[in-house]
């Protein structure tokens, strides 16, 4: 709270400079009263915009440092690794760390869970509790979601998918908690998962369709179309294929990046109305709404995971099919 409150008290500094800064001008057009203030003005409220930027960037970007209850601890920086003239820094960061750990709450929780609901199917009788929950949300997605957008023999892309709609899930409810970061909102994350995405869907296209039925994905010409017309065809029709299956991955990790950063950008503002206007009104009203935009950010985490699954598995069933 008191990071949110100097980046927007800042933020209020800078806007309110920029007014006295448009002040000064008229007053000097009007006899130069106002030249000493405006020049008093402006160097610290430019040094505060600076500051300003930095810690919005700070709090929505990566960086080597995670935020906790007891201050602020600083990841190990280690030596860029040379790849030629290429430097590749593989320095652990904070939404790695996110990953990382995100990782580790979905394989811990699901060999728990199947623990129980092997032990509970022993004895005869379903499993209860949170491990109940967890199966009967896995279940969903792979009856509801998967197999019937994957299409026939799908079950082996079940797994996978299963384990992209949790990890998601728990990355994006990672960042509604205290000190927590969001790695889905860092677009490298969201491309890379786009990129496993792409990856699966073309070489499931290869598996079921041969080289050739995948390379008619590709250059496209419709059945019974008269031979001239078919090299013209082709042209038009090869870039808008291409660009259609890069499309694909774009939308994908745009839309998972940009919902979960605009959730803690609205936050952020919000929260910020408190030290803009100082009043205890404007404040109590200001908390009430960023608690319904935090819980409207709960469903988003939901829906923002169901919805990357889906599309997965629409463009992996949409491929398979020959026709």
């Amino acid at each position: 709270m008191t990071r949110f409150g100097r980046s927007v008290t800042l933020a209020a500094a800078l806007s309110m400079s920029a007014l006295g800064a448009g002040g000064a001008v008229a007053a000097q057009e009007h006899g130069g009263v106002a030249d000493v203030a405006r020049d008093a003005v402006a160097p610290a409220s430019q040094q505060e915009a600076s500051e300003n930027q930095i810690d919005i960037a700070h709090h929505l970007g990566n960086a080597h440092e995670i935020e906790t209850p007891f201050g602020i601890l600083h990841l190990p920086q280690w030596e860029p690794l040379h790849v030629g003239g290429l430097a590749i820094d593989l320095s652990p960061t904070k939404h790695l760390v996110f990953m990382l750990a995100a990782a580790a709450i979905v394989a811990l929780t699901f060999l728990l869970s199947a623990r129980a609901v092997a032990q509970a199917q022993a004895q005869g009788r379903p499993a209860k509790g949170f491990a109940g929950s967890m199966e009967a949300l896995a279940l969903y997605i792979r009856q509801e979601v998967v197999l019937p957008n994957v299409g026939h023999h799908g079950e082996g892309f079940a797994p996978y998918l299963l384990t992209l709609f949790f990890f998601i899930l728990v990355m994006n409810i990672l960042g509604l908690l205290p000190w927590g970061a969001t790695a889905t909102g860092n677009i490298s994350v969201t491309a890379a998962l786009a990129l496993m995405a792409f990856i699966t869907i073309e070489v499931a296209g290869m598996r079921t369709l041969g080289w050739k039925g995948y390379l008619n994905t590709i250059f496209y010409l419709p059945p019974g179309l008269p031979g001239p017309l078919k090299p013209i065809m082709l042209v038009i029709m090869t870039p808008v294929e291409i660009i259609g299956k890069l499309s694909k991955p774009f939308a994908l990790a745009v839309r998972l990046f940009a919902n979960m950063t605009a959730g803690h950008v609205l936050v952020l503002a919000l929260i910020g109305l408190t030290f803009l206007f100082k009043s205890y009104m404007v404040g109590v009203l200001a908390s009430l709404l960023a608690t319904s935009i935090m819980l409207l950010e709960l469903f988003v985490a939901f829906l923002q995971a169901f919805v990357f699954t889906l599309l997965t598995s629409v463009f992996i069933g949409l491929m398979r099919a020959e026709h």
